[in-house]
């Protein structure tokens, strides 16, 4: 048989699963239907095993692998249909918090706010502030910790806080936080970040010591480590205190690693710009919100949650958000607290929370999930 008459043998096996796929499904919504009047489970354990058994007779030992993937596959796809429809009916608790999220966002993003940033006047998350708001009225703050508070405790209506990094990967603190404290993420940001070497002396040959926070310091390891021994590296909180330090130092063999733009706030030279490793180096800022706030234009949704330990249980989160066609763009593991070597995962998604077809895939997920902490939906762009 020609290859072109093997393609059509295949598509016309391929039409006919189609179409039994689709019978299928609608007689598991009319067991779904069943399972509303009588309170009866929707994963029955025994059955999917006695189908695979049942269709597992007979097969050649070759195929029952593939066999095993396909109806594991479709058994997933049969309960998400199930679980999505008793969960409509009973209007569950993460859905009425979408959908007020959805309505508080009715009225627009904000142009001015109280913001909590991290650091003083000219730090990275005052620049992402600024991106976020036309008019922010920004109050600063010495730590992440101290942002979610205040955004927690009414003090301030919104926080903006680094989360990740392009170059060196995540703001590990913040995702923690994420988890410690009650609130939601409402819009992000990619603010291009250019580092660069600032001093009151004229010549880089004059340093002998340099500030800044680890993360610049690491973004700017090729830079340090041409520099060699002679230049003494000392961490501090921020790029903009580490700035204001130099300034304040008064001495001309002290430099800092901060933006150009606090070069200008603290009177310092600019000795070198751009001296960052990577070309496009790019950090991630969040705004959150006590409240969820879910804006027109939302394209990206965040989760963290807890599974079952027990083998495949992310394989099958991971296969439900194939199926359900959900662009995973990130991916994260932090310890979960109070369990040893267990952990919790963060999730970030391509997808509105406010469509109705993506509150079935949280729902999902939630029910796989030992624990399911919705963390908003929002808007990402460039600043």
């Amino acid at each position: 048989m020609s290859l072109e008459n093997l393609r059509s043998e295949i598509d016309r096996v391929d039409d006919n699963m189609a179409a039994l796929l689709a019978e299928r499904m609608a007689l598991a919504a009319e067991v779904a239907r069943e399972k509303m009047q009588s309170g009866g489970s929707v994963f029955q354990h025994t059955r999917e095993q006695e189908i695979l058994e049942r269709l597992s007779e007979g097969m050649e030992p070759q195929w029952q692998p593939a066999l095993r993937l396909m109806y594991t596959t479709l058994f997933q796809a049969s309960k998400s249909c199930q679980h999505g429809m008793l969960a409509e009916a009973e209007d569950s608790a993460l859905r009425q918090n979408i959908a007020a999220a959805a309505e508080r966002g009715l009225a627009g993003f904000p142009a001015t706010a109280n913001v909590a940033c991290q650091g003083i006047e000219g730090a990275y998350s005052h620049i992402a502030a600024r991106a976020f708001f036309s008019e922010p009225n920004v109050i600063f703050l010495r730590t992440f910790d101290a942002v979610f508070r205040a955004v927690e405790q009414g003090l301030c209506r919104y926080g903006v806080l680094p989360i990740e990094n392009s170059s060196y990967g995540s703001v590990t603190a913040v995702y923690d936080l994420l988890r410690e404290h009650n609130c939601s993420i409402v819009k992000a940001v990619r603010l291009p970040i250019a580092h660069c070497l600032l001093s009151r002396a004229t010549y880089l040959s004059e340093i002998k010591e340099i500030y800044s926070h680890e993360q610049a310091l690491r973004q700017c390891g090729a830079f340090l480590d041409r520099l060699g021994s002679r230049v003494e590296i000392i961490v501090c909180e921020n790029t903009a205190v580490a700035a204001r330090m130099a300034a304040q130092s008064g001495r001309t063999d002290v430099a800092a690693i901060s933006s150009e733009e606090c070069a200008a706030l603290y009177g310092l030279n600019v000795i070198k710009q751009d001296i960052q490793n990577e070309p496009r180096n790019e950090t991630r800022f969040i705004c959150i919100a006590r409240q969820g706030e879910i804006y027109p234009g939302a394209n990206k949704s965040s989760v963290l949650l807890s599974l079952k330990h027990r083998p495949g249980s992310l394989a099958a989160l991971l296969q439900l958000l194939a199926a359900m066609n959900v662009n995973l763009t990130k991916l994260e593991n932090r310890p979960a607290p109070g369990r040893e070597f267990e952990v919790m995962f963060y999730f970030d998604m391509e997808c509105d929370a406010a469509q109705p077809e993506t509150v079935r895939v949280f729902e999902e997920m939630a029910r796989q999930s030992e624990s399911f902490l919705f963390l908003g939906s929002y808007a990402e762009g460039d600043a």
